[in-house]
């Protein structure tokens, strides 16, 4: 597993946090029941809250998403569904400058309140990359680029720690004008096993 994208973290660094990251993302069905959206036994699934919602995998990965972000002159980011908010809080706290702006995409516009469809300090004028833990097909990312751009965002840019490359979502996004960046590209088997060297 390597970077897809040159960084100031050595190439030796990104792999071993690959690693480690898909290393503690996997779930495998010796080890617990999971199933699919449909309730349908699976052998296999990365759960990235795991490792993310520890404090040293959340400053490393955090420092690498920043890196890359900085590289494309991006200060803002924001993240759809529960997998994003860690790569968002690990992105704000990351050292360095500039710092950086976050926001949540909520499925719809609050009612009450202010009534915002956005959540955080963003500037709609300014370039906004989307962050989101997965990339299979993409439909997610792609409604939640929809809702930005609804709203008047300028979504440039989509980071994933982990795309799935026998999946459409890259080639989905792509076509929406929006370019993705991701820290792990996997071709997975039904064993959970990397089979890629290439990330």
């Amino acid at each position: 597993m390597a970077s897809s994208l040159h960084s100031a973290s050595s190439y030796a660094d990104l792999v071993d946090l690959g690693r480690r990251l898909y290393e503690q993302s996997l779930v495998r069905r010796e080890q617990e029941y999971i199933t699919d959206p449909r309730g349908q036994p699976i052998g296999w699934l990365l759960d990235t809250r795991m490792p993310m919602l520890k404090g040293e995998m959340l400053r490393e990965v955090g420092q690498v998403l920043a890196e890359r972000l900085r590289s494309k002159d991006i200060d803002q980011v924001a993240g759809y569904g529960f997998g994003s908010y860690s790569m968002v809080c690990a992105v704000l706290g990351a050292p360095g400058e500039p710092s950086f702006l976050g926001g949540f995409i909520r499925e719809a516009r609050k009612p009450h309140g202010r009534r915002r469809l956005v959540e955080g300090p963003l500037d709609p004028a300014q370039p906004l990359v989307l962050l989101d833990d997965i990339l299979n097909s993409g439909r997610s990312a792609a409604k939640a680029v929809a809702l930005l751009r609804d709203d008047g965002y300028n979504v440039v840019g989509l980071i994933t720690l982990f795309n799935f490359t026998w999946s459409g979502g890259r080639a989905r996004l792509e076509t929406e004008g929006i370019w993705v960046d991701s820290l792990l590209d996997l071709n997975l088997s039904d064993s959970g096993r990397s089979s890629s060297d290439s990330a």
